[in-house]
């Protein structure tokens, strides 16, 4: 079967959504060898995916993964694709910590790091908060602290059955696309970032035929988040718009100013001096600018202004870092 697959593939022949869903399933059993799985990655590396094979990726980890059953909260996930080769701190970690910090529900989803030294389950680890998929778990730390966190591996077998293989490879894969959409508790409301617009377009397309509130957003220069080097562009359900730093009231920042470390320690150092409020103005202006969007997709009344104060307060205030502390000690 792989066999015919790969033959397809290689004739440059597309997948139908059916055939994309059957072929991840039989990855998450382990029906095929090591080899037969990185050759079907690699054309995903040597050519976009399509719509169709995209959806059914996400069709097949929907239907393995373990659900989380949130819908008694309002809730909104923060996570870019990751995959922009651009190393910068964990910027939607921290957003998500400062947008619970301002009163939202936040199920975050995350992973290590693949295509970054320091992924969201990386820096969360290293700061001692214990994994779980226990619903009771979970639903204490939102009651509690406003946010949880889901580790892609605790609810996504196929996850778990490639994820050798893509640390073994170290490149991005269309694992990366799929991550934000396959939160396991289905959350209402997504901030997600991309790392091309081709794949912004890709991504609204999918999320057009859902019912969520979403804001996916690209900076022009190839970051997977708001990252104030340049200007951005933000799709939505009400449609395309795009913004410069100023439209924030912030000065554009340099690509070395959120750099986010080497290491896993480093990385953690950055996110702690931040949250503690010693963050640089280029550090704390990044964090503030991707919270503040994703208040505006939680709550769609609100002005960007007021969402960026609120954010602003969060962070300046401590909220965001009680929330860690308040997240840690149920963990």
């Amino acid at each position: 079967m792989i066999k015919t697959i790969l033959k397809q593939l290689l004739n440059h022949k597309t997948l139908s959504r059916e055939q994309a869903k059957e072929v991840l399933v039989n990855i998450a059993k382990e029906s095929y060898n090591q080899s037969e799985v990185v050759a079907f990655l690699t054309v995903f590396m040597m050519r976009p995916v399509t719509v169709d094979e995209l959806t059914g990726f996400r069709d097949a980890l929907l239907e393995l993964c373990l659900r989380i059953d949130l819908s008694d909260y309002n809730t909104i996930d923060m996570c870019g694709t990751g995959g922009d080769g651009k190393n910068t701190f964990n910027v939607s970690t921290l957003a998500s910590l400062i947008v619970a910090g301002a009163g939202a529900k936040v199920s975050k989803h995350g992973n290590y790091g693949v295509s970054s030294s320091c992924g969201s389950s990386n820096v969360m680890e290293h700061l001692g908060y214990t994994f779980t998929n226990d619903s009771d778990k979970l639903k204490q730390q939102l009651d509690k602290a406003n946010i949880c966190f889901l580790h892609a591996p605790l609810f996504h077998p196929a996850m778990k059955a490639i994820g050798p293989i893509r640390r073994e490879l170290g490149l991005k894969t269309f694992f990366n696309m799929l991550g934000p959409m396959v939160n396991p508790s289905f959350p209402q409301n997504q901030l997600v970032g991309v790392f091309s617009l081709e794949l912004a377009r890709i991504y609204n397309y999918i999320y057009q035929k859902g019912t969520k509130n979403y804001s996916i957003i690209h900076s022009l220069d190839g970051y997977d988040e708001i990252s104030l080097t340049g200007d951005f562009k933000s799709i939505t359900q009400n449609g395309e718009h795009m913004y410069a730093p100023r439209d924030f009231e912030m000065n554009a920042v340099k690509p070395d100013e959120i750099f986010g470390g080497d290491t896993v320690p480093e990385a953690a150092n950055i996110f702690k001096s931040i949250l503690n409020g010693t963050g640089t103005d280029a550090q704390n202006n990044v964090v503030v600018a991707n919270a503040a969007l994703a208040l505006q997709c939680y709550y769609p009344t609100k002005d960007l202004m007021q969402c960026i104060d609120d954010a602003r307060q969060s962070l300046m205030e401590g909220k965001a870092a009680k929330v860690l502390t308040t997240l840690l000690s149920l963990s």
